[in-house]
């Protein structure tokens, strides 16, 4: 075996190994807890700014305009 062969044979697997996916447990479960986490920001923004005047939301703040 060449090193060329060897070099190509090391890309070869290295690809192959690095193609895989990748799967976050509970993750459904962690989507409905940001949504409710958004929704109760977003009531927060709106008594806060006013209705129209919210900028921006996210889980962990909010920005009026």
């Amino acid at each position: 075996m060449t090193v060329r062969t060897a070099a190509l044979m090391l890309a070869i697997a290295a690809t192959a190994l690095s193609t895989g996916c990748v799967i976050a447990p509970n993750s459904s479960e962690g989507n409905a807890q940001r949504a409710e986490d958004v929704r109760k920001m977003s009531e927060q923004a709106t008594a806060t700014c006013g209705a129209g005047f919210v900028k921006e939301v996210n889980a962990k703040s909010f920005t009026c305009k």
